[in-house]
């Protein structure tokens, strides 16, 4: 395991803190601030022993070297503050120049300040050295409690820790704890042991199937993804969504899944619909074969009833990506039954992870955030670690 803030000395130290402070704002009002209470514990136990804390982190995708006051930080600042009983210090974002003009001098023990999103230099996306170098200059220790963005390679994420070498270099608390919930269900599961898979991208989920089958008792596929496999089976898919480039991917993984103990599901039945929207278009429910001029956009009636039950003996849960259109409600059944029965499962001493935003989005929804056993705040992080990648980002932390 990685060693912890909370494990070195931080008192009268600069402590370089990048978080995911990437939270949803409009007209200048934070709309979602669960991101940074996550991040609370580690901010608090940097500053509650002395340290003297610079945070970083990106927000939404501005123009690299132009700032954009619509993604500024300031806002984060401001409910930093309120959260913290304490202001905030916020330096003006410059140029956007790669300088990071910052001075600590007046930084004084147990306090902090915010830079401004990263993302308005360039040297961040790029991953740049010489930008990181500043930025590692500012600080004595190097702290990765954004969980969320560790699978990229932006300069905060890996250029600065590798220019802190020889300084600690550790992970924040909401890091270690997604660390020890991925690792408790990845390196020893316990049987059976069933992962969901969702969502509309079958790209993102081919390692992590590919990955999952040795691993896993059975996996469930559905969402827009599925379709891509159907289609793979020759199955009469109408207008649903299908990725060509994919096809012969998706045959490989099903000959790979014939060939193992692990049973995949695919959808026997679909909510269906001639049009992709909320409450317009016929909507109607086709066994096996779609009909042309309708597309999948819940798993149906007999596959949430196999679904469930498949779940239900389940001891080891992996969930990532919802079954259906569940923002709407003509199509958010088959997802809330899913998410039901991983609830109910869990209830039975079950361990389960719920990873990616909107899946997230969805056990919150249908009310069973507090039902599993880990809600996790990295989608693209969480892919990566089901797919058997290794973070570089956390890689580079010391070890404990």
């Amino acid at each position: 395991m990685k060693k912890t803030i909370d494990q070195v000395d931080v008192a009268g130290k600069v402590v370089l803190l990048r978080a995911d402070f990437n939270v949803p704002i409009e007209d200048g009002m934070i709309k979602d601030d669960k991101r940074i209470v996550a991040t609370l514990p580690t901010i608090r136990s940097i500053l509650d022993r002395g340290g003297r804390l610079v945070m970083m982190s990106h927000m939404g995708r501005p123009e690299a070297g132009r700032f954009d006051p619509s993604l500024s930080l300031a806002p984060v600042a401001e409910r930093l503050g309120e959260l913290l009983g304490s202001g905030i210090a916020f330096p003006s974002a410059g140029d956007c120049s790669e300088s990071i003009d910052v001075s600590l001098d007046a930084l004084e023990n147990g306090r902090a300040m915010l830079l401004e999103n990263l993302r308005f230099h360039a040297g961040e996306r790029q991953g740049d050295q010489s930008f990181a170098q500043k930025l590692a200059a500012l600080a004595d220790i190097y702290c990765n409690d954004a969980f969320g963005t560790s699978h990229r390679a932006d300069a905060s994420m890996v250029a600065v820790p590798e220019a802190m070498a020889g300084k600690p270099r550790v992970c924040g608390l909401l890091v270690k704890n997604e660390l020890e919930h991925f690792h408790a269900i990845l390196d020893n599961p316990v049987d059976p042991f069933v992962a969901v898979l969702g969502g509309a991208k079958v790209s993102d989920k081919i390692p992590v199937i590919e990955h999952l089958i040795p691993r896993t008792s059975a996996i469930l596929i559905g969402g827009a993804m599925a379709y891509t496999f159907c289609a793979a089976l020759g199955k009469q898919v109408g207008e649903s969504r299908v990725a060509p480039e994919r096809l012969n991917d998706a045959k490989r993984i099903l000959e790979m899944a014939a060939a193992s103990p692990c049973d995949l599901h695919l959808p026997v039945d679909h909510v269906c619909s001639t049009e992709f929207a909320r409450s317009s278009g016929d909507i109607e429910v086709f066994e096996d074969d779609i009909r042309d001029g309708y597309m999948g956009l819940d798993i149906g009636p007999a596959t949430q009833a196999q679904y469930t039950k498949a779940l239900e003996g389940a001891k080891t849960i992996a969930w990532n990506g919802p079954v259906g259109v569940f923002e709407w409600p003509p199509f958010a059944v088959g997802t809330q039954q899913v998410a039901q029965a991983i609830a109910t499962a869990t209830a039975g001493g079950a361990k389960s992870i719920v990873g990616g935003g909107d899946t997230a989005s969805a056990a919150r929804k249908f009310k069973i955030a507090d039902k599993v056993t880990h809600v996790s705040t990295g989608g693209g992080a969480s892919l990566a670690l089901l797919a058997g990648e290794t973070l570089r980002a956390i890689d580079l932390l010391d070890e404990a």
